[in-house]
């Protein structure tokens, strides 16, 4: 985290050293000498942070206060920014600066002796460097002399000897592992990486697999190499010959003479050989060449945290990746009896102890190592409900102090300490939610880029780059995805509460993160992040106790009730450095002046609250990027949001009915704009649109045939953009989108929403060659058949047609839709025939008709949908529904859809605009079945009596 602090701060030096940022007098000439040295010493911080992590004192030391150097001199940019804020124009202006002048005399002052205490602190630092000899790039020799020093400490070394009788949940992959490595079917050397995250298992099922007797008895030759991260390929190739053959092998041997002696001895023989925990991609590119791909059933087995590794070395259809899952709760309690009641109760649980050991396998969320090691100290501890739940309250704790429970955090910290500085931030940036908390990717990605976590890339926006990390953090294990898009694409992601005790403990290390909540109230003014969880925490509590703080980043999480001070009024005066301000979810109905007080901000959220207002004051946040309003009443902005000339994205909507903000005028100067959605248009508004060039995402609502033209001008002109969505001012007006040409659509189009009438489908739509959502609502076509065009989308994966036309039959031809997977058909009131070819839309996962009711029969091709996993039907009349009717009353229609693992039946509820799901196609029947039983058994009482 140093490093990162250091290289944040050389950036942020930047644009002050350039002249893009006006200087007090002699503060530039300080500002270039401390950055100078900063560079000097970030160049040997890689080598420090990498003896800190092997629990040098002395070194940690050093890097602590080199972060805290680089975090103050941040802190005193910051200060210096808000001494020379813009000055008011005219004669206010001159009374102003004049004013300004005599009362900032002495912050100038204390920053000109702030600068000079910085200097001084980083010669100290220096004279440390050099006491510890730091090289300026990490060492080799060291880390592996290091390496081997403390190989019998490696938390990993226990997983190479753990009993069958210990081993829990891995029989299924194991029996599949093992059917790989044997088959007598597959002689070609095949290669299978075993990839999941740190302490799930992957070593001890790799393990078991090697050990097993039909792997012994298959192969002729074997070996088990374990790489970990710090590794040399001379090494690793002359332990291969070592295992492998005895071959003796001179200690200066170069790496070609040993890939020749390796592929000499394995090139006629049948053998098997695990690398073990491997993190590089750069590590198969130094092994391979020595491993022959003879016709002799040779077997690779690779075991890997990275997905980015595992795909590396999957290079023929025959490699195959294992990905190793958590246990699930079934196995998660075994493995967990067996560990903790092993000695007293014969593995099984005592009733009076049932809840909380429940509890406390839940929290493990069926993480193998963290089972196993709570159960094994817990094995030792009485068995008195009292201490248990003592324990389970203090589980988060104990997994930082106890020193039997150390194997988590250092099994999980070899991940941390893997990442590159750049995402180590990002990373310990999921310590600020609350624990089972999934945050929305791009509410994310959009938090990063104001944190300043994120490096400008030649090509790319830093939301792009943002999306890399992300991708590249789930790649490597250590954040899970909570839900995907239908389209594959993150939408929400979390981490393992294992891992968020790790994160909390680095935080507190860092002094990054202070989480207010339950018995912890009280603020700490050192944290660079506060991370309030109203739900729990004493929000008055919370107010009495924070003071001025160079604060930089303010969360509310969880619903709660907010303190009787002013809660934004106590922040903009407490938190001036403040650069993040996230209300999402918080129950408030006002957003202060006081807010334009809070000049670095970059990121405001008051998504999900009742605020209705925007106050006029925000015009002064002229360093925000992130303005988000969705789901909140907010209906107008106020005139001066045209000031914000540094705003990425303005989000305004509501979830259920997309209702757009209105703005006076004035946003053609928001040129860096990345998301504006949604905006009611104006004539002014369309106008300006064209100046919008860098807009990946642009919603309007409520536009109007006359404006259509001038949209379509400006959609010509924004060459990036991605997701577009237009909403008719009423359900009779005319979306006139037919002026783009169609030669030169916009080509990097992926998602595209038209909610209004079209006279004709536009042309350009159907040369949208990077298309994956389309959705067509109330088009009322009816002159040309739309389906009919859109088949020919190449990337087309989602399809929405709500009342867009109304024709009697559809045809689904072979060759078309060829990569759909999600089809729905609304509001297709004269479909009376749908054919669906054999080999037509050969990926379709889930389809949705509703409702159809001149639709007898349920379409026949629906049978050729092999890949159909959800039909879901709305509004179909009964006699319909019937025709699907299992066994044993079997309807006519059933074996249409016998293969489809959901098929659901819903009701319309026209009032709620909604619809409920009645059930499943069998529970549908059987409670039919139930109600005719019992209106027969009325109907007979009511004839005896």
């Amino acid at each position: 985290m140093a490093e990162r602090a250091v290289s944040s701060v050389i950036q942020y030096l930047a644009p002050l050293l350039t002249g893009e940022v006006e200087l007090l007098k002699g503060v530039r000439k300080e500002m270039v000498s401390i950055k100078a040295e900063l560079e000097r010493i970030h160049s040997f911080l890689k080598d420090a942070e990498s003896r800190a992590e092997t629990g040098d004192e002395g070194v940690k030391i050093w890097v602590k206060q080199v972060r805290q150097v680089a975090y103050r001199i941040q802190d005193v940019i910051d200060e210096h920014i808000l001494l020379v804020l813009p000055k008011q124009p005219g004669l206010f202006g001159s009374l102003h600066k004049v004013t300004r002048t005599i009362t900032k005399l002495k912050p100038r002052h204390e920053i000109a002796s702030q600068i000079q205490d910085i200097k001084t602190t980083i010669r100290e630092i220096k004279e440390g460097a050099d006491r510890y000899g730091f090289s300026t790039s990490t060492s080799l020799e060291h880390s592996s002399n290091n390496s081997k020093d403390n190989m019998w400490r490696d938390p990993r070394l226990a997983s190479l000897f753990i009993g069958d009788d210990e081993v829990v949940g891995i029989e299924s992959p194991k029996y599949e592992l093992i059917s790989r490595l044997v088959d007598q079917n597959q002689s070609q050397r095949a290669v299978i990486s075993v990839v999941g995250m740190g302490g799930i298992g992957k070593t001890t099922l790799a393990k078991k697999v090697y050990d097993s007797q039909e792997v012994v008895a298959h192969f002729i030759c074997k070996a088990w190499i374990t790489v970990s991260q710090s590794y040399k390929p001379e090494e690793l190739l002359k332990t291969m010959i070592k295992q492998l053959s005895g071959i003796y092998v001179l200690p200066d041997e170069g790496i070609e003479s040993l890939i020749v002696k390796l592929r000499g001895y394995l090139s006629e023989k049948r053998s098997v050989i695990v690398f073990d925990d491997v993190w590089e991609t750069d590590f198969w590119g130094s092994i391979r060449l020595a491993l022959p791909k003879n016709s002799d059933g040779s077997r690779v087995i690779i075991t890997t945290r990275s997905e980015q590794v595992a795909t590396f070395c999957k290079e023929t259809s025959v490699d195959h990746v294992h990905e190793l899952e958590a246990l699930s709760e079934e196995k998660a309690w075994e493995l967990f009896c067996k560990k903790a009641f092993q000695l007293d109760f014969e593995g099984h649980c005592p009733p009076e102890l049932e809840e909380v050991s429940h509890a406390i396998v839940r929290k493990c969320k069926g993480l193998p190592l963290a089972i196993a090691a709570i159960g094994g100290l817990l094995s030792t501890k009485n068995k008195g409900i009292s201490e248990w739940q003592k324990f389970y309250g203090s589980m988060n704790s104990e997994l930082e102090r106890n020193p039997n429970l150390k194997s988590i955090s250092k099994i999980l910290l070899f991940s941390y300490n893997d990442l590159p500085h750049h995402l180590k931030s990002c990373f310990l940036y999921f310590g600020i939610m609350p624990e089972d908390y999934s945050i929305n990717a791009g509410r994310l990605i959009r938090l990063w880029i104001a944190e300043g976590f994120v490096e400008e890339q030649k090509g790319k926006t830093l939301e792009e780059v943002a999306e890399e990390y992300l991708t590249e953090l789930i790649h490597r294990r250590l954040v899970l995805v909570s839900t995907k898009k239908f389209d594959g694409r993150v939408g929400k992601c979390q981490v393992h509460d294992v891992v968020r005790e790790i994160i909390l403990s680095l935080s507190k290390e860092f002094s990054l993160c202070q989480i207010l909540e339950k018995e912890n109230s009280s603020f700490n003014d050192t944290t660079r992040w506060l991370s309030m969880h109203m739900r729990y925490c004493n929000m008055d509590k919370v107010m009495e106790s924070i003071g001025k703080s160079p604060v930089h980043s303010v969360f509310l999480f969880q619903r709660g009730k907010l303190p009787k001070k002013p809660l934004l009024g106590t922040v903009a005066a407490n938190f001036k450095l403040l650069k993040v301000l996230d209300l999402e979810d918080a129950p408030l109905d006002q957003l202060d002046e006081e807010v334009g007080n809070l000049f670095l901000l970059r990121y405001l959220s008051i998504s999900s609250t009742k605020v209705k207002i925007i106050p006029k004051s925000i015009g002064k946040l002229q360093n925000l990027q992130t303005l988000d309003l969705r789901h909140s009443p907010v209906s107008e902005l106020p005139f001066d949001i045209s000031r914000l000339r540094k705003l990425r994205h303005l989000l305004a909507y509501s979830c259920n009915n997309v209702v757009g903000v209105k703005i006076q005028g004035g946003i053609g100067g928001l040129e860096e704009l990345q998301i504006l959605c949604f905006v009611e248009t104006n004539h002014g508004l369309i106008k300006e649109l064209e100046k919008l060039r860098q807009l990946r995402k642009l919603g309007i609502t409520k536009l109007e045939r006359e404006h259509g033209r001038a949209l379509c001008a400006a959609i010509e002109k924004m060459k990036y953009l991605q997701n577009l969505s237009v909403e008719a001012s009423s359900v009779d007006e005319i979306l006139d989108l037919q002026h783009i040409s169609s030669s030169s659509p916009p080509q990097y189009l992926q998602r595209l929403r038209l909610r209004g009438r079209l006279e004709k489908l536009p042309n350009w739509i159907p040369k949208l060659q990077n298309l994956v959502t389309l959705l067509l609502l109330g088009s009322s076509l009816t002159k040309n058949n739309p389906l009919k065009a859109l088949q020919v989308l190449p990337s087309l994966v989602m399809l929405t047609l709500w009342d867009a036309y109304d024709e009697e039959q559809l045809y689904f031809e072979v060759g078309r839709f060829q990569k759909l997977k999600e089809l729905a058909l609304v509001g297709c009131k004269g479909l009376n025939s749908m054919i669906i070819e054999e080999g037509a839309l050969p990926l379709l996962e889930n389809l949705e008709i509703e409702p159809s009711p001149q639709l007898k029969e349920v379409p026949s091709g629906i049978y050729h949908l092999r890949n159909l996993k959800t039909l879901q039907f709305i509004g179909m009349p009964e006699e319909f529904i019937d025709r699907m009717e299992p066994k044993p009353n079997q309807g006519k229609d059933h074996w249409i859809v016998k293969h489809i693992p959901e098929v659901w039946l819903c009701s319309r509820i026209e009032k709620a605009n909604s619809y409920t799901i009645n059930n499943s196609l069998e529970n549908y029947f059987n409670r039919k079945v139930e109600n005719a039983r019992v209106r027969k058994l009325k109907m007979k009482l009511k004839v005896e009596c």
